[in-house]
């Protein structure tokens, strides 16, 4: 039984064109928006403070890798865990929490002292952050039909590129006026508001009040992850475990591509500040204004691929094929970030990062489609994490790579041209490694295919 408004007047069933369904879905994914904006605003602050913090207490550029790598170990650890409880307990309550907890550690992170207090600070940033992601598209899965999921999924997702443009000049800005510490205890509060807010505010759609029947019957019968969905199928047979999901050639596929384009995008969360500094000649201002354009540019490529996503889809295209398109050409433009090692000026370097950049948000608007295209409802979070556990390993890595390269050799050129190479690896993951995508049977578990 719905528990939303029965004084809502229903309309008969009829064309999408003549029955006022309703927009709630689109303020609940605008608030899915403005928590993942917090979570990268809350992870770049660090490596915008970076060049100060350094100065401060000596820290060599080894341990500088280390420092700005710490988050994304415990980010990838706890995808799992957090993945799991998202699925038992719901999105509102594992949403506020990890907000209020990362929010917690981003405010302790003023109180650092040298390397090991940032490298601690930072470990427990990573373990809240890191239901972010599964709990959006837990949302998404329950709030869309099948034909708008990669549209939602882009509104939320460009708030990760939206969170890093802003915490270019908003971070240099405190930073230049109050101090590097200043900048963590403001951030901080943000979250803590945004938390409170979602904890208030959010309810699955047959919790919702607000939201119409005709909204309501429109996503369900779109093919919404919805309650009324998930019964159904808890009782048609045995449900696919966590530890299942990693016998399927198809969730390996989306692993290895992951891991690949995360060790590129993490490039612009960790490196890309330093990399304008010190390659490239930037002072703070220029860093604050020049430095965002990459990620403003990653908005548009993270709209772009929901809206071309869902076209395809409504044209008649196949959903493999879709997909399949989206994922490696995405990844292969993705590549160009290599070229911008040889260019000679910087605005050339920025337009060919702005290019990467754009095209890794375009196509990790498909990546987090695929948990609810190929796992039913009570397994949606549980796949998102498990994906981004994976693609965390390698955002794991690419700053302590970066960093042990650009200590030895003096210069980002080399780990440029790693980076391109890497994408173009994900690539051929996506492309051979995933046969098909569609919905994974249950009952062939014991296989890899």
């Amino acid at each position: 039984m719905s528990t939303h408004a029965s004084g809502t007047s229903t309309a008969p069933h009829g064309s999408p064109s003549t029955v006022r369904r309703g927009n709630l879905r689109w303020m609940v994914v605008g608030m899915c928006f403005l928590g993942t904006s917090i979570n990268y605003l809350d992870r770049a602050n660090l490596s915008i403070a970076m060049p100060d913090i350094v100065k401060q207490f000596g820290i060599s550029h080894t341990l500088e890798g280390l420092i700005l790598g710490a988050f994304f170990w415990t980010y990838a650890l706890f995808q799992l865990p957090s993945g799991h409880f998202i699925d038992k307990l719901g999105a509102r309550v594992m949403y506020t929490f990890a907000v209020v907890w990362w929010s917690l550690f981003t405010g302790l992170t003023a109180a650092a002292t040298g390397f090991a207090s940032l490298f601690g600070f930072r470990l427990g940033l990573g373990i809240g952050e890191s239901a972010a992601y599964p709990a959006n598209a837990k949302v998404v899965s329950k709030w869309f039909p099948k034909n708008e999921r990669a549209l939602a999924t882009s509104i939320y997702d460009s708030g990760a590129r939206f969170g890093s443009a802003v915490a270019l000049p908003v971070v240099a800005f405190i930073i230049a006026g109050m101090g590097w510490r200043a900048s963590f205890i403001i951030t901080g509060l943000i979250g803590v508001i945004w938390a409170i807010g979602w904890a208030v505010w959010y309810r699955d759609p047959r919790r919702k009040a607000r939201l119409k029947e005709t909204e309501l019957r429109y996503i369900e019968e779109g093919g919404a992850r919805g309650d009324s969905e998930q019964s159904k199928e808890a009782a048609s047979g045995p449900q696919l475990r966590w530890r299942d999901l990693f016998r399927y050639r198809t969730v390996w596929g989306m692993m290895l591509g992951f891991f690949c384009l995360n060790f590129m995008i993490t490039f612009f969360l960790t490196w890309f500040p330093t990399y304008l500094v010190n390659e490239r000649g930037f002072n703070l201002l220029k860093l604050g204004v020049f430095g965002s354009i990459p990620p403003i540019a990653a908005i548009l490529g993270s709209m772009a691929g929901g809206v071309v996503g869902d076209h395809l889809l409504k044209r008649g295209w196949s959903l493999n094929k879709t997909r399949k398109t989206c994922l490696v050409g995405g990844m292969l433009v993705c590549s160009v970030i290599a070229f911008a090692a040889v260019v000679p000026e910087a605005w050339q370097a920025l337009i060919l990062m702005s290019i990467s950049y754009a095209s890794a948000s375009f196509t990790i608007v498909t990546i987090w489609c695929l948990p609810a295209d190929v796992v039913d409802a009570s397994t949606v979070a549980s796949l998102g994490a498990t994906q981004n556990f994976f693609a965390n390993i390698g955002s794991a890595l690419s700053p302590i790579i970066i960093g042990i390269i650009y200590g030895i050799t003096g210069s980002f050129q080399l780990p440029l041209v790693l980076t391109g190479a890497v994408v173009v690896g994900g690539a051929l993951c996506f492309g051979l490694v995933i046969k098909k995508v569609s919905p994974l049977k249950r009952t062939d578990v014991t296989l890899v295919g």
